[in-house]
């Protein structure tokens, strides 16, 4: 079980670096202020009403865009894929964030597929992977071009720039 599931991700891992997926040169720069904003996440999970609810805390002005998938089990890579592909098709998408709260091993392996992994480096707008728990690392907040903690951590670092404008006010 999780011995071999270490070995894949270790494996899988050293491969990816090797090719220059995870390296610090490729990656952009988050938005401060972005406006428009799509979440790759399931709809109905705590990970979005965390999310929503930081957001709001903090005064976040801009339109969040839930691009439903499953983020666990067998079909969950491929839906999140889709909704990888279906935000690079949305105009104006200032960032995405791919996530979902915690889990075992066994249920956060979805963001450790390669082909969500190439994916997210693929993808032409600035990613940020929120997956599980402070604790836990998963292979999508390696190449993405910021990993946050938890999706709420995610929603803080989203709204800190509108946060230091309201400040300034």
């Amino acid at each position: 079980g999780a011995g071999q599931l270490r070995m894949e991700f270790e494996r899988l891992k050293g491969e990816l670096a090797a090719e220059g997926l995870f390296d610090d040169e490729r990656k952009r720069r988050i938005p401060e202020m972005p406006e428009r904003i799509g979440f790759a996440t399931s709809p109905t999970g705590a990970a979005v009403r965390d999310f929503i609810s930081v957001l709001r805390r903090r005064g976040w002005r801009g339109e969040l865009l839930i691009l439903p998938a499953k983020v666990q089990g067998a079909e969950a890579p491929r839906e999140l894929i889709d909704a990888l592909r279906i935000a690079q098709d949305l105009d104006g998408l200032d960032l995405v964030v791919i996530g979902r709260g915690g889990g075992s091993v066994e249920d956060l392996w979805a963001f450790n597929d390669e082909a969500l992994v190439r994916e997210v480096a693929a993808c032409p707008v600035p990613v940020i992977s929120a997956v599980g728990h402070q604790i836990d690392f998963v292979l999508t907040d390696f190449v993405a071009d910021l990993r946050a903690e938890t999706p709420s951590a995610a929603a803080e670092i989203v709204s800190n720039g509108f946060l230091k404008a309201s400040e300034r006010w």
